[in-house]
């Protein structure tokens, strides 16, 4: 099934949950903020919130630092 992910059209299985996209990409920050469809997602459903033909997902890497 074919999703957005930070902008760009990519295939992915169905039925693939956010953890499994985030494991996938080997994307581990710590820090990372997810959005899903434009609404945040918490850490804690990575793995029970299942993506769907169309969804827009962004994996936001936030700078720290000053």
């Amino acid at each position: 099934m074919w999703v957005i992910i930070n902008g760009f059209k990519e295939s992915i299985p169905e039925k693939a949950s956010i953890a499994e996209v985030i494991h996938s990409r080997l994307e581990f920050e710590i820090h990372m903020i997810v959005e899903l469809n434009h609404r945040f997602i918490h850490q804690k459903d990575y793995e029970t919130t299942y993506l769907s033909e169309g969804d827009i997902l962004e994996l936001i890497h936030p700078a720290f630092g000053g």
